[in-house]
């Protein structure tokens, strides 16, 4: 199971990475002005690249996830109201994850719509979400 857990933790924290950083290549484009065709093609090429990357990454992170809840029913059964609350954080992580696929779908047509200022705040939903699960993961509010 400590290999499962390792292994979990580690696809998390490197999903998140690119949960960190895409988002903040989001802020960049909406920054280039028109007539820099170059820069914009660069940070087009970046966060497609990232945005694959962290979608691999994503999947064995919510398998080993799986795997603990399922395989070792870790979180399950009563007095385990910080996993329901760690689940919820997990749907809104994947939400947020699909968010920034349809923010570079907008952007790789050129059809964004949203300011540096909004994708700056966009940017920090990541942070809340990391938090927030190891605060329920360590701390474990709600146990019976």
């Amino acid at each position: 199971m400590l290999w499962v857990k390792s292994l979990h933790i580690v696809f998390v924290a490197s999903w998140f990475a690119g949960l960190f950083y895409l988002p903040r290549i989001f802020v960049n484009l909406a920054m280039v002005p028109p007539e820099s065709v170059a820069e914009r093609e660069r940070l087009m090429l970046m966060a497609r690249k990232l945005m694959r990357f962290t979608t691999v990454l994503a999947a064995p992170a919510l398998g080993f996830g799986l795997w603990l809840y399922l395989g070792y029913g870790i979180g399950r059964g009563p007095g385990n109201g910080w996993m329901q609350a760690k689940l919820a954080v997990v749907l809104l992580a994947v939400g947020y994850h699909h968010a920034c696929g349809r923010l570079l779908a907008k952007f790789m047509v050129n059809r964004n719509t949203r300011s540096h200022v909004w994708l700056r705040w966009f940017n920090e939903v990541p942070v809340a979400l990391l938090l927030a699960a190891v605060v329920l993961v360590v701390v474990k509010p709600w146990q019976g």
